[in-house]
């Protein structure tokens, strides 16, 4: 097998015991493949979701939350292309049955030989590369679980590419809707943090009589309802990575205790006098701009610098149409798949042109919303204008061959982008237009 790490077979070990994974992790890395590692199912989707895996070696039995009969039916169900072995030291033939039945390549009984391995695995390896061979997959336009192939998401996969490779500090800039923890989490299991801990917290939800505490942990009796001792946010994030989402919406108080963790990368619990050092990365996002609120003494100077060493300002969806259709279609096929439905709806030609017209205010998040909504709420198997919220319909503007339009396109268009700019409310529109509601309906009618 070529040593490239491109060629490599990508092999994801899902077991509780770390004793297990750190066996298993040597011997197949012996082996020549690429080995990550993770504790639990929960942590294992994550991988999945971020990382390039070929085959998932899970134990059967696990003591807490899914277990490994679970995720080989969301493997099976999610990502067709990945291949699954089960290992499980109290084996049973229902169980071994079961697995089989629900996709399972290999069922392998603990104790077992590195040969019987080794074995098992070149089996499922070999029928991976018999299917490519056969059928080569391919996802354009996908980084990381990320969807883009206009010029500015390659941009911004080229520099969540050289973040991934260094332990800099990140600052994500964005609006609303942008995917700014998608692309925090491609940093993450992109670097070599990725089989610890991803943590992500929202600056807005924690109060700041709660701060310390949630984010540095507190000894057991350090208030009045410290009843055990309970680890926080950094704690749990060691040797990973820790992602504060909306670090324009921290109060001065948080401001001021990152700042010191920053500096002096020490924490302390909350009734301890203990110094801790911490090993893990922190990525922070706003949709606010941080550099203009600085002058009005609303985000700390000192701060944002030690924050961005590297900025990566994600791009609004209006400004990256190019990206609009690869989304449509990824999210057709998610939520049709999640729906179990055998003939996915398609979109008629003027409905795609109403989403490609449309400026997007809520960004990704919106079109994956209206995307869920269309698939559970239209019966009939094409997507039409008339489907489309008010707001989408009036997109979908038929322009003359000469560089200028007719005054009915001008209206047409300065109609639909107020009533865009107030997520469809006609009120407000009618309001910014200067007329009543009613000659607001009366126009709207006319056009469809």
């Amino acid at each position: 097998m070529s040593t490239k790490a491109k060629d490599r077979f990508h092999v994801l070990i899902v077991d509780n015991s770390d004793e297990t994974l750190s066996n298993l992790k040597q011997q197949l890395t012996g082996g020549g493949y690429d080995v990550m590692t993770a504790q639990g199912v929960e942590s294992a989707l994550a991988v999945l979701d971020f990382k390039q895996v070929d085959i998932v070696i899970t134990a059967l039995r696990m003591p807490i939350g899914a277990d490994g009969l679970d995720l080989l039916r969301y493997i099976r169900d999610h990502f067709k292309s990945v291949e699954v072995m089960i290992i499980t030291a109290y084996p049973d033939i229902e169980s071994a049955v079961q697995c089989i039945k629900d996709g399972a390549q290999e069922y392998l009984t603990k104790p077992f030989s590195e040969t019987e391995l080794f074995n098992a695995v070149e089996r499922i390896k070999e029928k991976i590369i018999r299917r490519k061979t056969a059928s080569p997959e391919e996802k354009p336009g996908q980084f990381l679980g990320i969807i883009g192939l206009s010029p500015k998401m390659e941009e911004v996969f080229e520099r969540i590419d050289r973040a991934a490779q260094t332990n800099a500090n990140v600052l994500i800039a964005g609006e609303s809707g942008t995917g700014k923890e998608l692309v925090a989490r491609a940093i993450h299991y992109g670097s070599y943090r990725a089989e610890a801990p991803f943590v992500s917290v929202n600056c807005t939800a924690i109060p700041d009589s709660l701060l310390e505490s949630e984010l540095f942990g507190h000894v057991k009796g350090a208030f009045t309802d410290a009843k055990t001792l309970r680890q926080g946010f950094f704690q749990i994030a060691e040797h990973g990575t820790i992602f504060l989402d909306e670090i324009g919406d921290a109060s001065p108080g948080m401001q001021a205790k990152l700042l010191r963790v920053l500096q002096s990368k020490e924490i302390n619990m909350v009734g301890s006098s203990q110094i801790q050092k911490i090993d893990i990365r922190i990525i922070a996002a706003s949709h606010k701009d941080l550099k203009s609120m600085i002058p009005k003494g609303l985000f700390r100077e000192d701060l944002y610098y030690r924050l961005d060493v590297i900025n990566i300002t994600i791009p609004p969806l209006r400004e990256r149409r190019e990206d609009i259709l690869p989304l449509v279609s990824f999210y057709l096929k998610k939520f049709s798949e999640e729906m179990e439905l055998k003939n996915p709806p398609v979109f008629s030609d003027n409905a795609l042109k109403a989403l490609k017209n449309y400026s997007w205010p809520g960004n990704v998040r919106e079109l994956e919303n209206l995307i869920q909504r269309l698939v559970v709420i239209v019966d009939d198997d094409n997507i039409k204008v008339s489907d489309l919220p008010e707001s989408m319909r009036f997109n979908v503007i038929q322009r003359n061959s000469s560089q200028f339009k007719t005054l009915k396109e001008v209206e047409q268009e300065y109609i639909a982008s107020v009533l865009a700019s107030v997520g469809g409310n006609k009120t407000k529109a009618a309001q910014i237009l200067g007329i009543d509601r009613k000659t607001l309906r009366l126009k709207i009618e006319k056009e469809r």
